[in-house]
């Protein structure tokens, strides 16, 4: 029976390519490649015709699981949906393992990157805040407790 491997990466589409790269290198993801993508692999895989698109490829520091963000240049992508709340069924958030959430939710603030809600703890294990990135994404940012 086949088997799963290992998880690799999500993929994020939007459409400012460059803001979306600053805000999650600015998490502390490192850019691992940028490279356009066309022709008959992209159309097969996405069930489109002649299609082009942009990628940057991201991974925390030291590898793992990876971030790709996409902006399609072809066909022309739609308007930006509304930010959805939480309820909304769908990809709701990206999780990220950081080592001082009130310093990062304080620099992301200065750059405009508010909370969705506010600062939370589970069971004294961990604490944790939404922020809503560029285009809506939402991160959950998380730090383990000792």
């Amino acid at each position: 029976m086949p088997r799963l491997l290992q998880f690799d990466h999500v993929g994020v589409t939007v459409h400012d390519l460059d803001a979306a790269t600053a805000f999650f290198t600015g998490l502390g993801l490192e850019i691992e490649g940028r490279m356009p993508i066309e022709g008959e692999f992209l159309d097969t895989v996405t069930g489109l015709h002649d299609a082009r698109t942009e990628i940057v490829m991201l991974r925390p520091p030291g590898g793992g699981t990876g971030i790709e963000l996409s902006r399609f240049l072809r066909p022309a992508p739609g308007p930006l949906p509304e930010p959805a709340p939480a309820t909304t069924p769908g990809l709701r958030s990206l999780a990220l393992e950081v080592d001082d959430l009130d310093g990062l939710v304080e620099t992301l603030a200065a750059d405009g990157f508010g909370l969705v809600g506010g600062l939370g703890s589970w069971e004294g294990a961990w604490r944790m805040a939404y922020v809503r990135g560029p285009e809506g994404i939402i991160v959950a940012l998380a730090q383990r407790l000792p």
